[in-house]
């Protein structure tokens, strides 16, 4: 997404299965690189996991 993602809406790079089609190809972005996840970002489920990214999302959007 050259330009970004809009929170809450998946990344276009998703297989149907969740995983990343650009995972350890030289064109993934750095952003998805840089991110590392750790016990207070995964939870111990995934709707914790994706409370928090959504917590994050909605926390950076522009203009906020």
């Amino acid at each position: 997404m050259p330009d970004g993602k809009p929170a809450g809406v998946p990344c276009i790079q998703l297989t149907e299965d969740l995983r990343c089609r650009l995972f350890g190809r030289p064109e993934r972005p750095a952003v998805c690189g840089s991110l590392r996840p750790d016990p207070d970002m995964c939870g111990d489920s995934r709707e914790q996991a994706l409370r928090w990214l959504g917590h994050v999302e909605a926390s950076t959007r522009p203009g906020v």
